[in-house]
């Protein structure tokens, strides 16, 4: 992952905390759907952490969410 990129994958792990709580799941349940660990999507939501993920990971989380993936990259400050 760039350093330069670091702020984009900290509004994403924001994104898709907002959209993983509005569909009432827990961190665990998600990473259970997801096929990934608890740590892995603590990394990824934590407003401090700059985690990177793939875009089929990205496309897993959209899919349980019931988001469109796009949604993930709409900023209120863009």
């Amino acid at each position: 992952m760039k350093f330069e990129h670091s702020d984009q994958y900290i509004k994403l792990g924001l994104k898709i905390s907002y959209y993983r709580k509005l569909k009432g799941l827990t961190q665990e349940q998600l990473a259970e759907k997801i096929d990934k660990n608890l740590s892995f999507i603590g990394q990824v939501e934590a407003p401090n952490i700059s985690r990177a993920i793939s875009l089929d990971t990205l496309y897993d989380i959209a899919e349980i969410l019931e988001v469109p993936a796009y949604k993930f990259f709409q900023y209120e400050d863009d």
